[in-house]
């Protein structure tokens, strides 16, 4: 099957170097199968908005895989709203070891889901396709919480904060402005926000419920 992307693996590789995650040449591959399959779906179906291969590896992948150059990703992950599979994915790729679970109760984007995760060969991932406020949180209990796409941030708090094994974090990828507010959220202790590479107001914010000690990064 013909690629869908003018990119190159090696051009993908430059493209994430700025992110600070070494990559080997197999998950490179795995990104550019990702991309290629991104691409050929969101023609027929809206993903995302990004159209440009470029753009898509720089803000989608990059800013994935930025969170694990701070924060050293294992054992169980929820990541929430995943949407066409980010940041839950990419950083899958990076540690096939991590116990991931994607929540996105869209039907057509846990479709995508579904056929990247067989298209890659990703094992210990389970997809639902259910709100993560339909989800009993008691039910799993999770080293990382993640979300890149959910606005009502201090909603999910309260939803993830029994979801958290001691000493468990949330990480969120969010505007400057989101990570002032959240710093107000009772209960909740927060490292300082980290630029994302290349963009001028998102940041990556970590944080343990209060009961917890942050412990250093």
């Amino acid at each position: 099957m013909p690629s869908h992307t003018s990119l190159r693996p090696e051009q993908i590789g430059e493209i994430l170097a700025p992110f600070g995650v070494p990559l080997s040449g197999e998950q490179i591959a795995a990104f550019s199968k990702y991309l290629d399959l991104l691409i050929r779906w969101n023609q027929m179906v809206s993903l995302t908005a990004v159209n440009d291969p470029e753009e898509i590896v720089e803000r989608h992948f990059g800013e994935s895989i930025f969170a694990a150059s701070i924060v050293h990703l294992n054992g169980r992950l929820a990541d929430v709203g995943s949407g066409a599979g980010f940041p839950g994915v990419p950083l899958k790729i990076l540690d096939p070891q991590l116990k991931a679970l994607l929540l996105e109760p869209n039907l057509k984007k846990s479709a995508f889901l579904i056929d990247l995760c067989a298209a890659l060969d990703l094992k210990d991932v389970k997809i639902v396709r259910s709100r993560y406020e339909d989800q009993a949180p008691n039910l799993d209990i999770f080293d990382f919480i993640t979300s890149r796409a959910v606005g009502d941030y201090k909603r999910m708090l309260r939803w993830g904060r029994p979801a958290l094994k001691s000493g468990g974090r949330v990480i969120l990828w969010l505007g400057e402005q989101d990570a002032i507010n959240l710093a107000k959220v009772p209960d909740w202790n927060w490292s300082l926000p980290v630029r994302i590479p290349g963009s001028r107001r998102r940041v990556l914010l970590i944080g343990q419920a209060s009961n917890f000690a942050l412990n250093a990064l």
